[in-house]
């Protein structure tokens, strides 16, 4: 076990240090994976002396959900009132990556969140993206600031959603560029420049182990996994909870099945849209294009496979990162062809930033699925990944 250190030696800033290991194994594992005993081993301190700053776990999750937006609210009050959008993203990308391996937690891993911490978080955020809309406003006012903005924030978050190794300096000049960018999109494309995308359709569930993973999707996607039980999904196909067990071993395999339906049909979607497409622009365009309209397509289904994956056990996983890395690559590959100034740690970079901008944006519009909102998001991908 390991021993705490005495009062003398005992860090001042021990709860900021728990606040950091715990956001970032919660980043890593998801909340219900996290123990209190492996926060507390990643401190260098015994649970008991955890359980001194924080009563439980939610306690300190909610902390860790809260902690990166109230860092980004403190970097903008911090801010003089007339300050340039450029100054005020470049605060923001420096406290993000400050704390990069636990900024995280509170894109994803806030549905864990009760109602009133939900609540407060939204409030927070609500409040750094009016902050940066009065800031771009300033400069050039237009109806559409608040999404903009938002999908440049996502952009910016993005750097705390994969492990990209690249030098600070570079990182921080990379994703100012691309949040710039961002901001001065317009995310009305001109007429005739929408790209009209065919997705692969989600198979019709003709067999019991099919509707049990319909089923189960839009509950883990509302509800969360750890939140949803075998009976509530096996009363969404009429059967009792015992027979779930002949068709799937067990509620994680639902989940990983899901992860890799997710995958397949993007695999396909990929595949289709870049048949006829020679032009690296071309290529990446239409690329966006099709990310854009599986997001919104299927937002249930990829809301589950992103926000669970870090719950699924390591032999169930590696599938799915493989096929992560295929998507990445071909992405990369596409984006440095179309802009052969990018090294592949810079094109990695600005392809997450660009998923970014699809989750912010989305949420943003509700992911209400249109014409208007599909194009208007590609648009705004485009202009992060600088076409």
């Amino acid at each position: 076990m390991t021993a705490e250190p005495s009062a003398a030696t005992r860090p001042r800033n021990r709860r900021q240090l728990i606040i950091e290991a715990a956001g970032r194994l919660f980043g890593e594992r998801g909340y219900h994976a996290a123990s209190m005993e492996e926060i507390a081993a990643g401190v260098g301190i015994t649970a008991t002396a955890l359980y001194r700053h924080f009563p439980n776990k939610y306690a300190l999750f909610a902390e860790c959900a809260h902690a990166m937006v109230d860092r980004l609210v403190g970097a903008l009050d911090e801010m003089p009132p007339e300050a340039a959008p450029a100054d005020v993203l470049t605060a923001l990308i420096r406290v993000t990556l400050a704390h990069r391996a636990s900024g995280g937690v509170y894109r994803w891993e806030a549905r864990y969140l009760d109602r009133e911490d939900r609540r407060l978080l939204r409030a927070k955020f609500a409040y750094v993206v009016g902050r940066v809309t009065e800031a771009v406003r300033r400069e050039e006012p237009r109806s559409d600031e608040q999404l903009r903005v938002a999908a440049a924030l996502g952009a910016i978050g993005s750097i705390t959603m994969h492990r990209t190794s690249i030098a600070q300096r570079r990182v921080e000049e990379l994703l100012s560029a691309c949040a710039l960018r961002v901001i001065a999109t317009d995310p009305v494309p001109a007429v005739g420049s929408r790209r009209s995308v065919e997705l692969p359709a989600l198979p019709v569930p003709r067999s019991r182990r099919a509707e049990i993973l319909a089923a189960a999707v839009p509950l883990f996607a509302r509800d969360g996994f750890a939140n949803v039980t075998n009976g509530q999904i096996a009363q969404a196909v009429g059967l009792a909870p015992s027979a779930l067990y002949r068709h799937y071993p067990g509620k994680v395999d639902i989940l990983a099945a899901a992860c890799l339906q997710a995958a397949g049909l993007l695999a396909q979607a990929v595949d289709r849209s870049l048949q006829k497409v020679a032009d690296p622009h071309d290529a990446v365009a239409a690329l966006a294009a099709t990310y854009v309209a599986y997001s919104f397509e299927h937002t249930a289904l990829t809301s589950v496979a992103e926000a669970e994956f870090v719950g699924l056990p390591a032999d169930l996983q590696r599938p799915l990162v493989l096929a992560q890395r295929e998507h990445i690559a071909v992405w990369e590959q596409q984006l440095r062809a179309a802009r052969p100034e990018l090294d592949p740690r810079q094109a990695r970079v600005l392809v997450h930033a660009g998923f970014g901008v699809v989750v912010e944006a989305g949420r943003r519009l509700r992911w209400q699925d249109t014409p208007d909102h599909r194009a208007a998001v590609t648009s705004l991908v485009a202009g992060a990944l600088g076409l």
